[in-house]
């Protein structure tokens, strides 16, 4: 991944998930549930359960993805305040909450503690408006 990474391109589309297997199982279930609508069938019903089940798992696979992943970051970036910010500061900012914190994660080490004597100071509110704030993008191509 050589493309510089910014505020317009950072978002991470996973083609296999997102325009794969998601559209793949919603249409499977439309398709169950207008079967069993059209024609009442025990086969048919259990074939609707069957693919709303395989729909949950996907989406409950996909979110403890992101959770851990969330888990990560906010062990990484407490790791990283402790390293860049003075000691008051980094203290202030180990109780974030986890979208401001994944949102900074995209500050360059020189730009983290004036973005986050400004988040914490509550001029930047959200994680958009941290993201819009950082100059010096810290890519993170790593994302699941």
């Amino acid at each position: 991944m050589s493309e510089t990474q910014n505020y317009q391109n950072h978002v991470r589309w996973n083609v296999f998930v997102h325009f794969v297997i998601s559209p793949l199982l919603a249409i499977l279930v439309v398709w169950a549930l207008v079967c069993v609508i059209t024609e009442f069938d025990w086969y048919r019903v259990q074939f609707l359960l069957l693919t709303v089940a395989v729909l949950l798992v996907s989406l409950a696979s996909r979110t403890q993805a992101l959770t851990v992943q969330n888990r990560i970051i906010r062990l990484e970036e407490r790791l990283r305040y402790r390293e860049l910010l003075p000691a008051e500061l980094a203290e202030r900012a180990i109780n974030l909450p986890v979208g401001k914190m994944i949102a900074l994660r995209f500050a360059s080490d020189e730009e983290l503690p004036g973005l986050m004597e400004r988040v914490l100071n509550g001029e930047l509110k959200t994680g958009k408006e941290i993201k819009l704030a950082v100059q010096n993008w810290r890519a993170d191509h790593l994302r699941v």
